[in-house]
């Protein structure tokens, strides 16, 4: 990191740097921790109050809000405190420590999450049925309370100094203690966590195969039914009797495929309904997809400097290069919502629809079914 040495000892150019560099970090770390704590917040909210979101990849969504929440609220306020303090840690070493576990267990969740959910996504477009019978609230709740166990199973060791937690000057935080690998024991961590990123996006890869695989399907090769006195037999019959018996031209019990149409007409446009599921699961993946993209993203610099540090004995980070990496992580925590409303419709229409008063008239939504 820059000392006084470098800027002509205490001259007044060099406070004048060493108090605008604090400023703007403080003023950007301050736009982070609002923008999470409002964002997620308001996402959580509306999770929460709307029903017709209460379905599993919103399960997902909620807990994933919550997190960067008390991330925001638990350790931003740390990092701005050891800024005004001039880059020191104002507070105990336990209390390092602490900070620490709980910025690595959010990390850690987060991406131990979006592994499950890209799962899910790939579960809910190649096994359409199998995923709509086992994936209920109590299925949410224990791949839930999995991730948070093995966030805590990654974290918890370095508070007994296996893998030190320290205050890193150069990062403004309480975080890994990154050395050359021959004297390191966190590089297990670090590609833990790339491991788990790496394998969430060859689990989207492959479910944008399969989507690509079947787009170009041919269509099935229809023969037509054997007629016998308005009675068909072969394949297509079933379907050519139910048009006969809506036309008047059939006799007989109603045909298998019309039974109990008066009493669920709003299923007669099955194939349809599944089709807009479809689609809709498509979108949803998408969105994940992009929120796994952009803590890929955030992450990478961060990641970067550190396997450096680990692999390269002596090396040294631009000071400027660290702090834009550290601040990129950082903005991860408030990314979630402003991608989730931007990549998803069916949010954007529930968000005008349970607060009107704030976005303008409150705009219809289509009946939505689940089959």
């Amino acid at each position: 990191m820059a000392n006084a040495s470098e800027f002509g000892g205490s001259s007044p150019s060099f406070h004048n740097y060493a108090s605008t560099a604090c400023a703007l970090k403080l003023a950007s770390l301050g736009l982070i921790l609002g923008i999470s704590l409002l964002g997620n917040a308001a996402l959580s909210l509306l999770l929460l109050k709307d029903s017709s979101l209460h379905k599993a990849p919103y399960y997902f969504l909620l807990d994933l809000c919550l997190a960067d929440v008390l991330r925001a609220a638990v350790c931003f306020p740390f990092v701005m405190a050891s800024i005004g303090g001039g880059s020191s840690w104002p507070y105990g070493a336990l209390s390092c420590k602490l900070v620490a576990f709980m910025s690595v267990l959010f990390c850690f969740h987060v991406a131990f999450l979006l592994f499950c959910v890209s799962v899910t996504r790939y579960m809910a477009i190649a096994h359409h049925r199998f995923y709509y019978k086992r994936m209920n609230l109590c299925t949410c709740a224990a791949v839930i309370c999995m991730v948070w166990t093995l966030s805590v199973a990654m974290a918890f060791p370095p508070v007994f100094d296996v893998g030190t937690y320290k205050f890193i000057r150069e990062e403004e935080q309480c975080i890994f203690e990154h050395r050359y690998v021959k004297a390191n024991d966190t590089m297990g961590f670090m590609l833990m966590l790339a491991v788990i990123v790496f394998m969430t996006h060859v689990v989207y890869i492959k479910m944008f195969c399969f989507v690509y695989d079947h787009r170009k399907m041919k269509p099935a090769q229809l023969v037509p039914a054997i007629s016998q006195n308005w009675t068909f037999h072969g394949p297509g019959a079933t379907g050519q009797a139910a048009a006969n018996w809506i036309a008047g031209f059939g006799r007989g019990p109603t045909p298998p495929t019309l039974v109990g149409i008066r009493q669920a007409a709003h299923l007669s446009n099955r194939r349809l309904l599944v089709l807009d599921e479809f689609k809709m699961e498509k979108r949803i993946g998408k969105m994940y997809y992009m929120i796994t993209l952009t803590f890929l993203i955030m992450w990478a610099p961060y990641l970067s400097a550190c396997f450096l540090r680990i692999f390269v004995r002596g090396a040294s980070v631009a000071q400027l290069y660290l702090t834009a990496a550290v601040w990129m992580s950082f903005a991860q925590a408030g990314a979630n919502p402003i991608i989730s409303f931007l990549f998803n419709k069916e949010l954007r229409l529930r968000l005008r629809a349970c607060f009107p008063c704030c976005l303008g008239t409150q705009t219809p939504m289509e009946p939505y079914c689940v089959i």
